[in-house]
């Protein structure tokens, strides 16, 4: 099936604002991965970590989740290998600091009824900061966590946007290793 690959305009870009990218999401999943939010670039092209420069497919695959590396607009394939994409706030904007305290506690709880609902066996956050706003943990850490969602282990990697240059693309590699490992470590 040829991929229909196409450049958002930046007027398209602009005119995502606040609209929304559909999850990529099945039941029992291995991992869901959950973003912040859409970038605007997202929400225009209507695929998860879309954005040029975002390092989420890369880690993906260096990892070990996917066998070859994935266009953003493969999204919908990740579910024939066990994982899925949300978001914890479903609406798009230019950066995440756009969000407010409570927008990202209502996805929260709006995430937490979808993780019931779904049962994936792991949860990956992709944001540590905006993980300890939205559940309230001040002291968490990258890695895995000590809260349960459902029955779901919860991860905290880091946003693996262009922008976060906290963490050069071979941290995020092996942190997302770190996750593949232990999913794979166990599976039932």
């Amino acid at each position: 099936m040829p991929l229909h690959i196409w450049r958002p305009t930046r007027k398209e870009i602009l005119a995502a604002a606040d609209k929304s990218v559909p999850d990529v999401i099945g039941y029992n999943l291995r991992v869901l991965f959950c973003g912040i939010n859409p970038s605007l670039y997202s929400a225009a092209v209507a695929h998860h970590f879309a954005r040029p420069g975002n390092r989420f497919w890369p880690a993906l695959y260096a990892s070990g989740f996917t066998d070859r590396l994935f266009s953003p607009f493969e999204d919908q394939e990740l579910v024939k290998i066990g994982c899925g994409i949300t978001n914890i706030v479903e609406r798009a904007t230019a950066t995440a600091a756009e969000l407010s305290e409570d927008e990202l506690i209502k996805g929260g709880k709006q995430l937490l009824r979808k993780v019931r609902r779904y049962t994936p066996k792991f949860i990956a956050l992709v944001g540590i900061s905006a993980y300890r706003v939205t559940f309230d943990q001040p002291r968490a850490v990258i890695g895995r966590q000590e809260m349960i969602i459902g029955d779901a282990q919860v991860w905290v990697l880091p946003n693996p946007s262009g922008l976060n240059a906290h963490y050069q693309l071979n941290e995020l590699e092996r942190l997302f290793r770190e996750l593949y490992r232990s999913t794979s470590a166990n599976t039932d």
